[in-house]
């Protein structure tokens, strides 16, 4: 798992997840690719990343990266839970 770099923190609290895109791309960034991801909080989401190698720092724009299989486990989970009987809760 990633999370926010320095200057681009991830926001902590407890949310519900917004939105649900199985594939997404970052308007902001780069067009980005952003698979499974799970928007909690405006443009913040936890997502799965193919930069492999970068997770386990804080390396994102805020949003938390996961490898792309947890993103994916994750996502349905969600889907099947509903955003009402899921909580999301970031602490930093």
């Amino acid at each position: 798992m990633s999370t926010g770099r320095r200057g681009y923190g991830t926001p902590s609290g407890v949310f519900r997840p917004q939105m649900l895109a199985r594939r997404w791309y970052s308007k902001k960034y780069y067009n980005s690719p952003m698979p499974y991801a799970i928007f909690f909080h405006g443009g913040f989401a936890i997502h799965g990343t193919y930069e492999l190698t970068r997770l386990g720092g804080p390396v994102s724009h805020g949003c938390v990266r996961l490898h792309p299989s947890h993103a994916a486990q994750l996502y349905g989970l969600v889907e099947r839970n509903g955003s009402g009987g899921t909580r999301i809760e970031i602490t930093n």
